[in-house]
């Protein structure tokens, strides 16, 4: 599988990018379908994949290389996790076949802080990332890739070694919706924009990150006694969650005062990292999640024996 035409996915929990590569390595069509793996019946992503993704892209003999839950018990089969550390080597020798010219990415494993740490997907947009520049191979890098399970990486000479996994983003919905924290949009205002005051008084507000418990109930005072827009709740626990999240992880990945750090990610969220990060007069670059996931496949399959 060293070249040749193919199609590169992204199937996540609640989406599937995918893209048509041409023997020249470029992007010749995409799509987007709403056909995430939590959505689709056991036995259904392969018929799925058959019927509605290869037509749409006018790709029904090319071969495919696929990341992300995909590989999970909710997806198409379970493609094993890997244990780091991990490189391009031990992924491509790793994929998984799962029909006649389709393969699937494994997950990449680690002792975590509590216990055996994973994660699927992002070891692809770290390939990306990687093959953007060769001297991100060289030495030792801290990434961020924010998420609704953000992982911190830490990379040396090109290998992931070890990783780990917080919350932020499901904590941030959970709390939003289902605890005494609710909140919800002004009505009539989904375009309201994000308020960056709040989001700034909120990473404050996390301190070191330690007692998050009680920090979070802040929001509740904020709000009763009128010193928070209740428009501005959101952005207010965003700021909070992600100063946390930082203030707590990066140190325990050996981050320091004046390292520098990765991100992999979507522009909005990761420019709020990028915010709190740069805050404390530390270096920080943005990666696009897309265009990492995309190299890291285009990577994989070009490595694949």
């Amino acid at each position: 599988m060293a070249g040749g035409a193919f199609l590169a996915a992204d199937w996540g929990t609640t989406n599937l990018r995918v893209w048509r590569v041409g023997e020249d390595g470029q992007v010749q069509q995409g799509a987007e379908f709403p056909l995430g793996v939590s959505r689709l019946a056991p036995g259904e992503a392969a018929a799925r994949f058959a019927a509605e993704v290869r037509p749409a892209l006018a790709a029904e003999g090319l071969p495919a290389l696929l990341c992300g839950m995909v590989g999970s018990t909710l997806g198409w089969t379970v493609a094993p996790y890997l244990d780091c550390p991990a490189d391009l080597t031990t992924l491509a020798d790793g994929l998984t076949r799962v029909a006649p010219g389709v393969r699937i990415v494994a997950g990449l494993r680690c002792a975590g802080l509590t216990g055996p740490d994973v994660m699927r997907g992002e070891e692809t947009q770290v390939l990306g990332w990687l093959a953007g520049d060769a001297a991100r191979a060289r030495g030792r890098r801290l990434l961020c890739l924010p998420g609704t399970h953000a992982k911190w990486v830490l990379v040396e000479d090109g290998a992931v070694v070890r990783f780990a996994t917080a919350m932020t983003g499901e904590l941030y919905d959970l709390l939003g919706a289902h605890s005494v924290l609710r909140f919800a949009p002004p009505a009539g205002d989904d375009a309201a924009p994000f308020d960056l005051a709040a989001f700034d008084r909120g990473v404050a507000a996390a301190g070191d990150g330690g007692a998050l418990a009680a920090r979070l109930f802040g929001l509740r005072g904020l709000t009763l006694a009128g010193q928070l827009a209740v428009g501005s709740a959101g952005a207010w626990l965003s700021g909070l969650l992600i100063g946390a999240e930082i203030a707590a992880v990066a140190p325990l990945m050996g981050a320091g005062a004046d390292s520098g750090l990765d991100i992999i990610g979507e522009a909005h969220l990761a420019n709020l990292y990028r915010r709190v990060w740069e805050g404390g007069g530390r270096r920080c670059s943005v990666c696009p999640g897309g265009e990492a996931v995309l190299a890291g496949l285009t990577r994989l399959w070009r490595a694949a024996p």
